[in-house]
């Protein structure tokens, strides 16, 4: 079968076309017939540049239909439409551990479907318990909003009911961004946001910070922040890995500080997150009533291509490779 790996020397990462066999499924594992998988930029960055390491397999998330089932499988049948998190879905076959695949219904595409696994899981770990535990009524302020996670957050944070703040470079993308449901918008790429993201919350500060640019803007998400605010942090765009941190403040307030990382995740925090997903969010997916932001589809021979678009940071949402 025809597949798609990421080559890192600690420095950039390129991608190359090879010809392997098709998996078989081990005892818990699925193999599905991949339609559709998206690009994620911690895979590419973080994953492929930060830490590198050997040829990789790429693909984290996909959409497809059920292939071959391993020992121990339930829940799953040949023929199911299933997405959700799967390893190596930049391939015509990929493998997923079955506590990390969800039926997709009837509302979602496949290029929606491969858009909400890594992405929305890891917006959920963020805003949900035990880390952001946003409430309704609350204010979720999200740097870099534009992004896949980004805007996977703003949709989770409108559906529990908060005041959703987002930051952006581009004022195209905070209209469209808006048209989502976002309340309140900021035009900026700057650590310069603390005032207005006050303002747009009466005054009392954020609940919840999500910091998806990096260093250079997590002392301003701290001045952000409401007594009890909570900062996650998840992402590094602008390649700053180091911060200042009032610590008089943070210990002042009760502010709380977290990373979500789903590439160091062990199987068994994957395993909970998904079955407490599965509870909270997959029905709003399933039901129409969020649907994944696809920004731009490529094909699978376009896959070199859909990796540097997603380098320039022109997306709102997600970019997906169409694999079947």
């Amino acid at each position: 079968m025809k597949s798609c790996w990421i080559k890192s020397d600690h420095q950039s990462c390129v991608l190359e076309f090879k010809d392997v066999p098709i998996p078989e499924p081990k005892a818990g594992e699925v193999v599905i017939k991949t339609h559709a998988s998206s690009l994620n930029r911690g895979e590419l960055i973080v994953g492929g540049v930060v830490h590198g390491g050997p040829l990789k397999l790429g693909g984290g998330d996909g959409a497809g239909v059920v292939h071959k089932i391993g020992a121990g499988v339930s829940g799953f049948k040949v023929g199911d439409r299933v997405f959700g998190r799967i390893v190596g879905g930049w391939a015509e076959y990929s493998v997923a551990l079955s506590h990390q695949l969800m039926l997709m219904g009837d509302k979602m595409s496949w290029e929606q479907a491969a858009s909400a696994g890594v992405a929305f899981l890891t917006a959920y770990e963020l805003i949900f318990p035990p880390y952001g535990k946003l409430k309704a009524g609350e204010v979720l302020l999200v740097a870099g909003a534009s992004s896949g996670v980004g805007v996977a957050a703003v949709q989770i944070g409108k559906a529990l009911g908060a005041t959703v703040i987002g930051t952006s470079g581009s004022e195209a993308k905070l209209t469209a961004l808006k048209a989502l449901g976002m309340d309140h918008g900021i035009h900026t790429r700057l650590p310069d946001f603390a005032q207005k993201a006050k303002e747009f919350s009466g005054g009392k500060g954020v609940d919840l910070a999500i910091n998806l640019v990096g260093g250079s803007v997590f002392a301003e998400l701290m001045r952000c922040l409401a007594r009890k605010g909570r900062i996650g942090i998840v992402g590094y765009v602008d390649g700053v890995f180091k911060a200042e941190i009032d610590l008089n403040a943070l210990h002042a307030n009760r502010f709380e500080v977290y990373g979500v990382s789903n590439s160091r995740a062990t199987v068994e925090e994957k395993a909970l997150a998904m079955k407490h997903f599965i509870k909270d969010v997959l029905p709003l997916l399933q039901d129409g009533r969020i649907t994944p932001v696809v920004d731009k589809v490529f094909a699978f021979d376009q896959l070199p291509e859909a990796k540097k678009y997603v380098e320039t940071n022109a997306q709102l949402g997600k970019v997906v490779v169409r694999i079947q």
